[in-house]
C-alpha cells in the first residue's frame, strides 16, 4: 500500500509537472531580448581609412552570464585575430579605429538548466553592439546583432542551439567589420520579424 501510494502521488507531480510545462512553451518560454532593425546601416567611413583597428574587450551593460559572454568572447577573438594583424601591419596615418563589444541583453540557458529542463527552459537570445569610434570620439558606426534559440529546438539537443546562438551573433559582428573594411555597405543584425518588438519564441 506505502508503494502504491508513492507511486501515485509520483504520477500525480509528473502529471502537474507536465500541464504547467505545456502552458510554459506557449506563453512563458519566448526570450525578452529584442531587436530594433533587421538591417544595419552602413559606417560613416570605410574602416580601411584608419591606420590602426582596435578591437576592445567585450564588456556587459549589466551582470549577465559569464559562460556566454567567454563563449561570444572567444569567437570574436578567433574571428578577428588574422584580418586586425594583417591591418595593423600598414603604415600608421595618425588615426585609429575603436571597436568595442557591447552585449546588452543575454538570456542564455546553460549547463544543468537546459539539461534537467529541456525546452521548458525557455528561449535563449542575445543581442550586441559594437560602438565604433576615432580616436577623437566620433561615432563611426554603431550596429547591432541579434541570436536566439528557440525553446523547442534547443530544449531537445541540450543546450547545443543555445551555445551555437553565441557563436552566430560573434560570427556577425565580425563579418560586419571585416565586410566594411573596404566597402561601406552595412549589414544585417541577425533579426527576423519575430524578433522585432514583442519578444521571440
Amino acid at each position: 500500500m506505502f508503494k502504491n501510494t508513492n507511486s501515485r502521488r509520483l504520477w500525480l507531480a509528473m502529471a502537474a509537472t507536465l500541464a504547467l510545462g505545456s502552458a510554459g512553451l506557449t506563453t512563458g518560454c519566448a526570450t525578452h531580448v529584442k531587436a530594433t532593425a533587421l538591417t544595419n546601416p552602413p559606417p560613416a567611413e570605410v574602416f580601411s581609412a584608419f591606420g590602426r583597428i582596435e578591437v576592445k574587450r567585450l564588456r556587459a551593460t549589466k551582470p549577465l552570464s559569464e559562460p556566454g559572454l567567454a563563449k561570444i568572447q572567444e569567437n570574436l577573438d578567433k574571428d578577428l585575430r588574422a584580418s586586425l594583424e594583417a591591418w595593423n601591419k600598414r603604415p600608421e596615418n595618425g588615426r585609429t579605429l575603436v571597436i568595442e563589444p557591447i552585449v546588452e541583453e543575454l538570456e542564455f540557458k546553460h549547463g544543468a538548466q537546459r539539461v534537467l529542463l529541456g525546452p521548458l527552459a525557455g528561449s535563449s537570445g542575445v543581442l550586441m553592439r559594437l560602438k565604433i569610434t576615432d580616436n577623437q570620439g566620433r561615432q563611426v558606426a554603431n550596429p547591432e546583432f541579434f541570436q536566439r534559440a528557440d525553446a523547442m529546438a534547443a530544449g531537445w539537443v541540450m543546450g547545443v542551439h543555445d551555445n551555437i546562438m553565441l557563436t552566430r551573433v560573434a560570427n556577425l559582428a565580425s563579418a560586419y567589420v571585416i565586410s566594411n573594411y573596404s566597402h561601406a555597405h552595412g549589414g544585417p543584425t541577425g533579426a527576423d520579424g519575430k524578433a522585432l518588438g514583442g519578444g521571440t519564441r
